[in-house]
């Protein structure tokens, strides 16, 4: 569109009468209002502007006066319009139309900024995209082999159920059955010391994370963030004006000993300990109780993100940091957007015997809990067995996808191309040593169809190291294969010419 060209008062009736020609199923008077409301948004009717008489203006138009009235009095109720007695109706004196405003910058100009400079921080941690996009894409599990019959029939079984008191507001933590066989669970699996009173069902790892921000940190207080470590959690704690402080991470996992001097006291200790992400290390014994003892002296909160730990090749699961200990000092957060599927935007925290009412309140005052049959049809997968099969299944699945892609890259690996150990989880790191090799191989991957996610991304100091972060558990085995072909040609060609 053009520049916006200024109706002469004269011309009205003429301009309205072509509007009028267009089809359209509404009321004449409802048509003639649109048409002249929009004009004078648009400035095309200028502040002031007299408008031909009521009389006049249905005579050119060829229609009863009646409808013009009508829509003349709608605007003049709206304020669009103004009446003055014995001189005639006129355009209100709005700022549509005025130099400089909106209404006649070019339609090609960018639009005035509006975000908040936290706003403008967080999308440093956000894809230009939310979709995933082709092979590879990290973190999204096997969509393909989730039982969507199965959970269609529980999810059709409880919404049948549902008592009436799940429609109004609920505070209650989460679906008792859910939170106590959740608490089976993880004390079973993952040696985590807890009561169901103690779980707090939340819609998803990223609103626990911003929840224990709001409640137990302050803007300006120091949160250790793990170097390279999870945009998700770096995004909400961010956000919510924390100041995030990169701790280092070997291959023993963060390394408390690494933080630089004169850093103030942690408030919290974000940590991924049984499965460092991205990097796959798994955090040892001597590393965890100096955590736990670093977390003692500072007095800060460890958060312990287990977030994908059922899935272990050739070992058993490691045990929770939480269960090391009995203080009360560590969050455990799970999701299972890993272990299911992102959609179910479920998880959930355990939290110390001190937090738990408050957090309770809280949650349910900020973000409100809902989705009571969802949760009581989880908790009957989880209580029937469906649960602990399908992550059986998806062990073995991921498993044999890893291998899939470790074969289509074996030429590669045979030349020097480095992949981490895998010996969890649902990716690999495929390590590079040079940031301008990662940049060449994510913009042709991104041609060709594949996400290849940069390692140097993860960091919050630059330059971080490069690589290429390969998520397989979400591929099929025919994308792996492919995909992981044309990787390993693309390495070989750059890197030997």
């Amino acid at each position: 569109m053009g520049p916006v060209v200024a109706v002469h008062a004269d011309w009205v009736g003429e301009a309205l009468g072509i509007e009028l020609t267009q089809a359209s199923s509404l009321p004449l008077a409802r048509r003639l209002y649109r048409a002249l409301r929009a004009w004078i948004q648009s400035g095309r009717l200028a502040s002031g502007c007299r408008l031909p008489s009521s009389r006049r203006l249905a005579r050119e138009l060829g229609v009863g006066r009646n409808s013009v009235l009508d829509a003349i009095d709608q605007l003049v109720a709206e304020g669009f319009l103004e009446t003055r007695p014995g001189a005639g109706t006129f355009v209100a004196d709005l700022p549509f139309g005025r130099p400089g405003t909106p209404s006649e910058r070019p339609d090609d100009a960018p639009p005035t900024a509006v975000l908040s400079p936290r706003g403008e921080r967080l999308l440093r941690f956000c894809a230009p995209s939310d979709g995933h996009h082709g092979a590879f894409p990290p973190g999204v599990p096997a969509l393909d082999r989730f039982p969507r019959e199965l959970w269609q029939r529980l999810l059709k079984r409880h919404q049948r159920r549902a008592p009436e008191a799940w429609l109004d507001y609920r505070a209650q933590g989460g679906v008792t059955a859910l939170r106590e066989v959740l608490c089976d669970y993880l004390r079973l699996s993952r040696s985590v010391r807890c009561r169901p009173e103690q779980v707090l069902v939340v819609q998803g790892a990223q609103q626990g994370f911003e929840l224990i921000a709001r409640m137990l940190g302050d803007p300006g207080d120091a949160v250790w963030m793990e170097e390279p470590g999870y945009g998700g959690a770096q995004a909400c704690f961010d956000a919510s004006g924390l100041e995030l402080v990169p701790v280092p991470v070997d291959g023993e996992g963060m390394d408390p000993g690494g933080v630089p001097s004169g850093q103030a006291d942690p408030r919290l200790i974000y940590v991924t300990p049984s499965h460092q992400y991205p990097s796959g290390v798994t955090m040892s014994l001597p590393r965890r109780l100096a955590l736990l003892e670093a977390a003692e002296t500072h007095g800060a909160w460890i958060v312990e993100d287990d977030y994908d730990s059922e899935f272990r090749y050739g070992q058993r699961p490691i045990a929770a940091l939480q269960g090391l200990t009995e203080s009360a000092r560590v969050i455990y957060v799970g999701t299972l957007s890993k272990v299911l599927y992102p959609g179910l935007r479920l998880g959930y925290l355990v939290l110390p015997e001190a937090l738990v009412e408050p957090f309770r309140r809280a949650n349910a005052r900020l973000h409100r809990e809902g989705q009571y049959t969802v949760q009581a049809a989880l908790g009957e997968f989880i209580a029937a067995g469906h649960f602990s099969r399908h992550v059986r299944q998806m062990r073995d699945c991921y498993r044999q996808r890893q291998a899939l892609l470790r074969r289509a890259l074996a030429p590669a690996v045979a030349r020097g191309l480095v992949l981490s150990e895998g010996q969890a989880g649902m990716h690999l790191v495929a390590w590079l040593d040079d940031a301008g090799l990662e940049a060449t191989l994510v913009e042709r991957g991104a041609a060709n169809g594949i996400t290849l996610s940069p390692l140097s991304g993860y960091y919050l100091e630059a330059p971080g190291r490069p690589g290429l972060v390969l998520g397989y558990a979400g591929s099929r085995d025919d994308e792996i294969l492919r995909a992981g072909r044309w990787l390993a040609q693309a390495w070989l060609s750059l890197v030997e010419g």
